[in-house]
């Protein structure tokens, strides 16, 4: 059973959301996105690669696309103002934790946490089956433990159930349909508007309206 995050200690706390691709932040985080953007509580949003690796090699203007796609997403949210940062990674090519390159992407990223005073992170599971969210929570992680401050680290499911022993936040409902608006401006997942690729199945378009958050316990 989820505890509302509303009744919860982090009830007020400033959000920032990682993301793997263009179009997890409405399947994952949507509605913590919604919500506390509403509150004035979103402090931002990364998102992770240029979500190219959707289509075939080659394919014109795909990760201007998919970058207009996901801005067009979050106005839908309520978010059009939030801060965001385009790390482009290549799709379904993430650096290797401990690389150079890995290491550099933690230290910039626990700066931004810490200018922009965040107290709470979410990003993709690490039990999601996807290259880029694995890299996702354990980028996020390394941040967190660079920060140098008290950031609470949360994960939310795309692809993964959740896990039966974890603690989860169940975070306030969305308005009917609003889910679905944002993540119908993902043409390019959705339609054959670019031709051959990936196509989000149809299950996926019923999406409840509140996202759990589970809470993991960092070492440090």
């Amino acid at each position: 059973m989820a505890a509302a995050l509303q009744a919860s200690r982090w009830r007020h706390a400033r959000w920032f959301v990682v993301v793997p691709h263009p179009d997890d932040e409405t399947l994952g985080a949507g509605a913590l996105i919604a919500h506390s953007a509403s509150k004035g509580l979103l402090a931002g949003i990364a998102f992770l690669t240029d979500g190219t690796g959707s289509h075939p090699v080659g394919t014109p203007r795909l990760a201007v696309i998919r970058r207009g796609e996901a801005r067009a997403a979050l106005r839908r949210l309520g978010a059009a103002h939030a801060q965001v940062d385009w790390l482009n990674w290549r799709d379904a090519h993430p650096h290797a934790p401990g690389s150079a390159a890995f290491e550099s992407e933690a230290r910039h990223l626990a700066q931004q946490l810490r200018r922009r005073r965040v107290e709470a992170i979410a990003v993709s599971d690490a039990s999601d089956s996807h290259c880029d969210h694995v890299a996702a929570f354990a980028l996020a992680a390394q941040a967190v433990r660079r920060a140098r401050r008290h950031i609470a680290l949360f994960s939310y499911h795309v692809w993964s159930p959740p896990h039966p022993r974890r603690r989860y936040l169940r975070t306030p409902p969305m308005a009917s349909g609003r889910r679905r608006q944002a993540l119908c401006a993902h043409r390019s997942q959705l339609t054959p508007r670019l031709g051959d690729g990936f196509r989000l199945p149809r299950d996926r378009l019923a999406m409840p309206p509140h996202d759990l958050l589970g809470l993991y316990e960092m070492r440090r």
